[in-house]
């Protein structure tokens, strides 16, 4: 499989080690310093793309891709207001993309216990909901795309939750995500449920980045004959 990085940071660098390490190709590399460079790809020498860029550069990124005939997965925060439109490209171009917030397989079953735990939360009175996401103070975006992956799972499961904030909160109808920027720590993400009596919490905590990116090679392998909008429950079969 011959593959083309779009971001080539922290996550780029594992990602490439991991393909080659699985006998991929990674046929170019794609960073802030050569952006232009894409422009010139012969997309005939792409299999699949692999996005991990900036929030500013995702889109262009993205939609030069699929307009391309380049399927692409991405897991590029911070950009989801124009998803739609991405969502659009890849329709009119007959393209496969897939989105997912984190690739871990280890979070995914984390976002498949959050919907269940939900589910049963949401019929017992008395509990207050809160999100906590830790991160590396490199993390530009805030909440992470993660805990709002979580938040909309318990706006949808839970009839009182009507809106997620950034923000500590007492307001019964609104689910509070507290974000943590701090140096040189596990991303972590928790699900607390307080009531007068007791506490429920469910947390996942990333060890390294190697999860994530085995993630994003899995499914670059996995969508080589797939088309239209895809996810992680495409993937997981959940």
């Amino acid at each position: 499989m011959r593959i083309l990085i779009l971001g080539y940071g922290k996550m780029g660098k594992i990602i490439e080690e991991i393909a080659e390490d699985r006998g991929h190709t990674i046929a170019h590399k794609i960073n802030i310093n050569n952006t232009q460079a894409l422009k010139f790809i012969d997309s005939k020498e792409i299999d699949v793309a692999i996005e991990f860029s900036q929030p500013d550069a995702a889109f262009e990124n993205i939609s030069y891709c699929l307009t391309n005939g380049i399927p692409v997965v991405s897991g590029t925060t911070g950009w989801l207001d124009r998803k739609s439109e991405i969502d659009e490209i890849c329709a009119e171009n007959d393209g496969a993309f897939f989105y997912t917030s984190n690739f871990s397989l280890g979070v995914n079953l984390f976002f498949k216990l959050n919907e269940i735990l939900s589910k049963m939360m949401g019929q017992q009175p008395g509990y207050k909901v809160e999100l906590t996401e830790i991160h590396h103070t490199e993390k530009l975006d805030a909440p992470s795309g993660t805990a709002i992956a979580l938040a909309e799972e318990l706006i949808k499961n839970i009839p009182t939750i009507t809106e997620w904030v950034n923000e500590p909160t007492e307001e019964e109808t609104i689910v509070p995500i507290i974000s943590k920027r701090e140096t040189n720590v596990p991303g972590t993400h928790s699900v607390k449920y307080v009531s007068d009596v007791d506490q429920i919490e469910i947390i996942h905590t990333a060890k390294s980045r190697t999860g994530f990116a085995l993630g994003a090679v899995l499914v670059a392998e996995w969508i080589q004959d797939k088309k239209g909008i895809l996810s992680m429950k495409d993937f997981m079969k959940f």
